[in-house]
């Protein structure tokens, strides 16, 4: 058995530390950011006089850049730009999580800051009222990288029983899953739902609805809790696309979208034309869809295992095979959203946000 290092150290003994008083005027802020990977989360605290209501009421601060991929050890310094503040469930009381974003030595953004960009095509649409949702999928692996609850010298059996599945022999890591739903709620994201995925130790939550860049925030916060709340319980969590190969699911980061005009009667027209659009743009919306501009998708948009292939574009209704599902209550309702089922697991969702709004209201055709 694998040795899981946060195991060995004694939570009582830290609970005791974190229930020491708390001077009124003193409160710790946790900044996150993105580092240089596009899909990593780095995160470090200082100390505020004051109880922040708002991320804006908070200080510039900065970090090491060239210890995070995101500047030469000769000019260092990146900036951090608070940009999202959330309730902090770890150490609770007035203490804060704060999102943001990074900006180089010049002021620019950093490469992996596209917030920026996101947010300003999404102030661009506001009077269209973007709504997104995304089903966050994930897998739980060991620190062995082995996924968690799997036999060390095989594999469990076939895939069927364990979607939503209940029992000791259908689902590893529930703990996780139960833990880090309250402390999306604690801290204010708009989680809107958890589920067991189709390959054993594979889970799924879903954030939304949210309109224009409460998306991004609130996927990648998060994302965070998701991290943070696993460490505790020395397990690894990733957000491969396709961590198993062979016979198994990939992970994915499907993507509900509508703006008010779908949403209102006689909106599967707007649908319609909307999934036109995103057809005409595959193949920017697949560079976009992950980190290493569709290499990692590469591996799951296989047309198996509940995906299109990453070569063609299609649509249906209620078809998961398809790269946009239309919901089949939303075909007969002749109203509602789509469902872009391209995003892999480790996507940036500013990237996609952005890159869907491009298409279908701002109707940019794009390099293919």
């Amino acid at each position: 058995m694998a040795v899981r290092t946060s195991a060995l150290l004694e939570k009582s003994i830290t609970e005791h530390y974190l229930t020491l008083e708390q001077p009124d005027d003193k409160v710790q802020v946790m900044y996150i950011w993105i580092d240089g990977s596009g899909e990593n989360l780095r995160c470090k605290t200082r100390t505020v006089d004051f109880i922040p209501k708002a991320a804006e009421e908070l200080p510039e601060w900065n970090f090491d850049g060239s210890s995070t991929g995101q500047a030469e050890g000769s000019n260092s310094d990146v900036y951090l730009y608070p940009v999202a503040l959330f309730n902090d469930p770890f150490r609770r009381g007035n203490n804060k999580l704060v999102l943001c974003e990074t900006y180089k030595y010049n002021r620019q953004p950093a490469d992996t800051n596209h917030r920026r960009s996101c947010k300003a095509v999404m102030d661009q649409v506001k009077d269209s009222h973007p709504w997104f949702g995304i089903e966050q999928e994930y897998t739980l692996l060991d620190r062995d990288g082995h996924p968690f609850g799997w036999p060390k010298l095989g594999y469990p059996g076939p895939q069927g029983p364990y979607y939503c599945g209940v029992g000791a022999n259908k689902v590893f890591g529930r703990d996780i899953l139960e833990c880090h739903y309250r402390a999306c709620l604690y801290a204010g994201v708009k989680i809107a739902g958890t589920n067991a995925e189709v390959m054993p130790a594979q889970w799924e939550f879903q954030v939304g609805p949210c309109e224009g860049i409460d998306m991004g925030d609130h996927l990648w916060m998060a994302r965070f809790l998701l991290h943070r709340v696993a460490e505790d319980f020395g397990v690894i969590v990733t957000l491969d696309p396709k961590p198993m190969p062979g016979n198994w699911n990939g992970a994915g980061a499907h993507t509900n979208y509508s703006t008010e005009p779908m949403r209102n009667d006689g909106g599967i027209k707007v649908i319609e034309d909307a999934i036109e659009k995103l057809g005409k743009n595959h193949a920017a919306h697949i560079r976009a869809y992950d980190p290493k501009d569709g290499k990692d998708n590469e591996r799951r948009l296989t047309g198996r295992h509940e995906t299109s292939s990453i070569h063609d574009f299609s649509a249906g209704v209620a078809n998961r095979g398809a790269s946009i599902r239309i919901p089949r209550h939303v075909g007969e309702e002749g109203k509602g959203y789509l469902e872009d089922r391209r995003p892999a697991s480790n996507c940036d969702p500013y990237r996609v946000t952005e890159m869907i709004i491009r298409s279908t209201v701002l109707n940019e055709v794009m390099k293919k």
